[in-house]
């Protein structure tokens, strides 16, 4: 059942004793850093459909494991479902070298024998109606079911519509069991095509059961910006266009598309980041009060900003959006090809590899101030932060004391690589004089409470079985969020193609970003 208070809201003073009595050296602390463990769910069945792939190699396996091992899980079965023709010692044996290349590949012998047993595998095509069937009658499993969509959105609708024809997204008149899906982005690839998966899934899945997934709304420094803004006195009053001046989000990122080129080049930065992480950040930092913490009342206020942000006319289009694609550079010290040099990209290519945005919201709270989002590949440093930029006192008071080395205050909160909130403001050098210069206020989650806060996919799986869907995307959500970025794609194919502003890998974007700013006397926040 959803937690009334999600345990990501409250901090215990005092470790709680780990009821399983696993090993308590598997980890510095099973409990992590005395957040309240939610209640473990019901048993039940995760069937991971493209079990093969990278993305139950690198997150789903570990997560699961590392839930399994911290106590919080413990009745569930794993069946794998993918083409290849593993058997199920085959699919164990990939699941343990998952498990030996991973941090908590020192666990006890015992406990991954005892995980490996809970693992099975089903080796069909998504077409196939036999391997659907073989879920519910190959060997007993819990009623409970949950299926995660871990394959290339292409099979999507092949999956869902299959699941709905041999019963198994029924959940019963009697509603004694639940059957969940989580759905992976890209969620479309525009409105239409939103709306249509939207209505597949709805064909047979009630919205209570669909799990759109964001991972970076399991990341503790996001779901931390609530608490941050309601669960303190001191910032919700300047909340505002009174005392902030605009907004800073950044998406940046280190490495290039890697094997991704068939996808990335229909895609671009404006479909694969900001239609999902960037808008739900930004509508997390400026949606307003929830009443109570049931999901869905979050989600309303999430939906109400998504729904004002304004759209931007056609005749702006180039003014406030700039579009970028990276070329050869250095980095980490070493030279990386440019964009049109990566592999299974067209040499011609105009997809966008860099984009910023500035974006106004139609509400009283936030009149008149921009919201400046940026992200990019190949760029100078991985990062993710939002910067709440205040405005400069009305008076300025110490006019001739260095005004130049003072800064306006900002409070960041960064997401990755390391998750911190940090305010900045200005202060006396110590000395006869009113010298002044900025400094930093932060605290760092893993200096904080101890130890790195656990991985995003660890929260979101175990919110699913516990059918809390507060960190999910609602039906709304998506299709508000795609109504404002396929307007700017159309307005882009209107422009035709045209030769990007090319930025050297290594670097901070094109230097057409920079105007965004500069024309109103702001720049960009140094990555």
């Amino acid at each position: 059942m959803p937690l009334d208070l999600p345990y990501f809201f409250t901090m215990v003073n005092d470790f709680e004793i780990n009821a399983t009595g696993r090993s308590e050296d598997l980890v510095a602390n099973p409990l992590r850093y005395g957040l309240r463990i939610a209640d473990e769910p019901e048993p039940v069945t995760l069937v991971i459909f493209g079990a093969t792939g990278d993305l139950t190699r690198k997150k789903l396996i570990p997560a699961l494991f590392s839930l399994f091992a911290n106590g919080n899980i413990s009745n569930f079965k794993v069946v794998g479902f993918a083409r290849r023709g593993w058997s199920e010692d085959y699919f164990r044996d990939y699941v343990l070298k998952i498990i030996n290349e991973s941090v908590l590949s020192k666990a006890p012998e015992s406990l991954k024998r005892e995980f490996l047993g809970k693992c099975f595998y089903i080796s069909s095509t998504f077409e196939s109606e036999k391997g659907y069937q073989s879920i519910k009658e190959i060997f007993p499993l819990p009623k409970n079911r949950v299926f995660y969509l871990a394959t290339p959105p292409v099979a999507y609708e092949k999956i869902i519509t299959r699941l709905g024809e041999t019963g198994l997204s029924d959940e019963g008149e009697s509603k004694k069991f639940f059957s969940r899906i989580i759905v992976e982005k890209p969620f479309g690839n525009d409105l239409d095509s939103a709306k249509r998966l939207n209505s597949i899934l709805n064909r047979y899945f009630k919205e209570s059961q669909i799990f759109r997934i964001d991972h970076y709304l399991g990341k503790e420094t996001v779901q931390n910006i609530m608490v941050l803004r309601f669960g303190n006195g001191i910032f919700e009053p300047i909340w505002n266009n009174r005392y902030v001046d605009h907004v800073q989000i950044t998406v940046a990122e280190k490495e290039g598309i890697g094997t991704r080129g068939n996808y990335y080049d229909k895609s671009g930065a404006l479909r694969d980041i900001v239609q999902n992480h960037m808008m739900q950040l930004l509508s997390l930092v400026a949606m307003e009060p929830p009443i109570d913490l049931r999901p869905d009342t979050i989600r309303d206020e999430k939906v109400k900003v998504l729904e004002s942000i304004k759209p931007i006319p056609f005749e702006l289009l180039t003014r406030e959006t700039v579009r970028g694609q990276y070329s050869r550079g250095i980095v980490d010290g070493e030279e990386v090809p440019g964009y049109r040099e990566e592999e299974n990209v067209s040499p011609d290519s105009t997809t966008e590899t860099f984009v910023a945005l500035r974006v106004f919201l139609d509400s009283w709270r936030w009149a008149g101030v921009p919201f400046y989002l940026r992200t990019g590949k190949r760029m100078s440093r991985r990062i993710t932060e939002i910067a709440i930029q205040f405005k400069n006192p009305p008076h300025i008071l110490f006019r001739e004391q260095s005004l130049s080395n003072t800064i306006p205050n900002s409070l960041v909160m960064r997401i990755q690589p390391d998750e911190a909130v940090t305010i900045s403001i200005n202060s006396k050098i110590p000395g006869y004089t009113l010298e002044m210069r900025p400094v930093n206020m932060s605290f760092r989650y893993g200096s904080t409470f101890g130890e790195d806060p656990p991985e995003a996919y660890e929260r979101l799986l175990l919110d699913v079985m516990n059918g809390d869907s507060t960190l999910y995307t609602r039906r709304d959500e998506i299709e508000a969020s795609w109504r404002f970025i396929t307007e700017i794609l159309e307005g882009w194919g209107k422009l035709g193609e045209r030769e990007l502003p090319q930025y050297r890998a290594g670097s901070s974007g094109p230097d057409e970003a920079k105007k965004l700013l500069s024309l109103e006397g702001r720049r960009w926040r140094k990555l």
